[in-house]
């Protein structure tokens, strides 16, 4: 794995937080303006190694399986007749403004590679939504209700929603 260049922005809008997300191929930290520059390397040196931490956690696609069967366990398998098991799961590089995709007729589920550097909560949040899709294919009231056994599932929209009007998305359907 290429260490990614890394890029720090000064943003005026900042007071008081700093965020670091990877953004094609490099990592933004975006930091306050008034920050001294010292304090701005040192801040941005923390939240790269938070993301690189994250990205080892969940480094290939049988950790990302492994942590799909555990959601699937704790949240959904009760609800549906059968559970939820066997599907395949993998990282993806090519979606652009989804979180992920599922096709119900193979079973078959992919993670956008930008999830991998979000919050546990949001990443499962993302794998209860298209485990979701294994047992209901819509987005009508049985799947609503499936997606609603995941206790942090508002939190984690709103985030997605954030990242979404941040990035300067459209939301994707779904």
């Amino acid at each position: 794995m290429s260490t990614p260049e890394i890029e720090i922005r000064r943003s005026s809008r900042r007071r008081t937080t700093a965020k670091a997300y990877a953004d094609r191929g490099r990592i933004v930290v975006e930091v306050p303006s008034h920050l001294p520059e010292d304090v701005a390397e040192e801040t941005a040196a923390k939240l790269v190694a938070r993301l690189r931490s994250r990205e080892t956690h969940l480094r290939d696609d049988e950790d990302l399986a492994a942590r799909a069967r555990e959601v699937a366990d704790r949240y959904l398998d009760h609800l549906v007749d059968g559970g939820i098991s066997p599907f395949t799961i993998r990282w993806v590089g090519n979606q652009r403004q989804r979180w992920g995709s599922c096709t119900p007729s193979t079973r078959t589920i992919r993670i956008s590679q930008r999830v991998r550097t979000m919050p546990d909560y949001v990443l499962d949040y993302v794998l209860v939504h298209e485990l979701s899709h294994l047992a209901e294919r819509t987005h009508g009231e049985r799947f609503r209700l499936l997606e609603s056994a995941y206790p942090h599932a508002e939190r984690a929209k709103g985030y997605l929603e954030g990242y979404t009007a941040g990035a300067g998305w459209e939301p994707a359907d779904g």
